[in-house]
């Protein structure tokens, strides 16, 4: 049987004749044919093996420590994909190489780009930490997973703040005007609407930190932590964004201990080759069909664990992000933009009757409220001045105060 080996070096294959083969004879295998000590070895079935950062990281993986385990009672079989970590160093077999000069064959500006191109894993994130408030993240993944039951993709820009210990805190989710299908996520973003977000944001004392996204039941069976076309919009929004801190979170469903579903977020920054390569146009646009969705295709050869390629393991790009929730300044009780049913003043006047033993500020201390009624507000002067009371908690002037409760009635 044929056992697909990945590793940080990429996809490689092992053939073993025994069909009763054990794990110690796997590894074996992979001595002769991979150049991996036995000793050095660390496999898994578990893919998340690969983004282990640190020696205690990968002593959690012990699903396949027993070297006596049968194969087969581990669920590996013929076209199984194993995955591989080790800390020492190996000579990964390639195209032989010849010196530049008279007697070798002549490298263009391209080869020497190329050589310079060297796709390694980043250990360590700008961001040491992202924290979401738990209100926030919780009406985000409520919805993906009641209303569209993970069956198409949904995602959001995250706005926060980052402290001076790269800590980024995530207070509030925009959700942009969107067509999710299974596989792809289409933002139809609107200009007007994001600079309403970004003055509303820079009122609040928080900016752009992030992007969030959810994957799919039908992705769940896929062999990869973020598609290419994922990674290749994460990275373009990472770019835009204009922070080394800026952080990209995955929502999807993990099976539970008891065979249940539960919602799971991961958090990732995109490595700083990737950013390079993908400012340096160095990313295939266009996603043929026929690209595994684990690989990343590049326009031109890099190397990646000496060897020059074209496509590029996703996991090579992702560099993961310690997550922690906390409570933010904001409430997130109020319909949310851009989904199903448009949102209505009337909407604004259910929330209002709901809250109204709390002092008029805090009634209002909730993005997508503020969304709504600063569209009728002027962005340049009353926008920042509301968001500004929202923000320091401090009484609003009469007239804003007369103004939000007359659009509430109109309704």
């Amino acid at each position: 049987m044929i056992i697909r080996l990945r590793s940080r070096d990429g996809l490689e294959r092992v053939a073993i004749d025994n069909p009763l083969a054990t794990v110690a004879q796997l590894k074996s295998e992979i001595e002769t044919h991979l150049r991996v000590p036995t000793d050095a070895q660390i496999l898994s079935t578990n893919r998340n093996l690969l983004l282990s950062k640190s020696r205690n990281d990968l002593s959690r993986f012990t699903d396949m420590s027993d070297p006596s385990a049968r194969l087969s009672s581990l669920k590996v079989a013929h076209g199984s994909v194993v995955y591989l970590a080790y800390e020492s160093e190996r000579t990964v077999a390639g195209p032989a190489f010849h010196r530049a000069g008279s007697s070798g064959k002549k490298m263009t500006m391209d080869d020497l780009i190329a050589k310079q191109m060297r796709v390694t894993r980043q250990e360590k994130a700008h961001s040491e930490l992202v924290s979401f408030d738990r209100d926030a993240a919780n009406v985000f993944q409520h919805y993906v997973n009641e209303s569209l039951a993970f069956a198409v993709k949904r995602a959001g820009f995250m706005y926060g703040t980052v402290s001076e210990k790269e800590k980024v805190e995530v207070d509030f989710i925009y959700e942009p005007p969107q067509r999710g299908t299974e596989e792809n996520l289409m933002l139809l973003r609107d200009p007007d609407e994001e600079k309403l977000v970004e003055t509303i944001a820079l009122g609040l004392g928080m900016r752009r930190v992030g992007f969030i996204f959810t994957q799919t039941i039908s992705q769940k069976k896929k062999d990869y932590t973020m598609s290419n076309a994922e990674v290749l919009q994460a990275v373009e929004l990472h770019t835009e964004g204009n922070l080394k801190e800026w952080v990209t979170a995955v929502v999807k469903l993990e099976v539970n201990e008891d065979g249940g579903a539960d919602v799971h977020f991961e958090a990732f920054q995109l490595s700083d080759m990737c950013v390079r390569l993908f400012k340096e146009g160095w990313f295939e646009r266009e996603i043929q069909e026929e690209v595994d969705p684990k690989l990343s295709r590049m326009k031109k050869d890099v190397v990646v664990g000496g060897k020059d390629t074209r496509d590029v393991d996703n996991d090579f790009f992702l560099v993961v992000v310690k997550i922690s929730d906390h409570q933010g300044p904001l409430s997130s009780t109020f319909p949310i933009e851009n989904r199903n049913s448009p949102v209505t003043m009337k909407a604004l006047k259910n929330h209002l009757d709901r809250t109204k033993r709390l002092p008029f500020v805090k009634r209002i201390s909730d993005f997508h409220l503020l969304l709504l009624i600063t569209r009728f507000l002027d962005v340049n002067v009353d926008v920042p001045a509301l968001a500004t009371c929202v923000q320091m908690q401090a009484t609003l002037p009469e007239g804003y105060q007369l103004l939000i409760e007359s659009l509430a009635t109109a309704s």
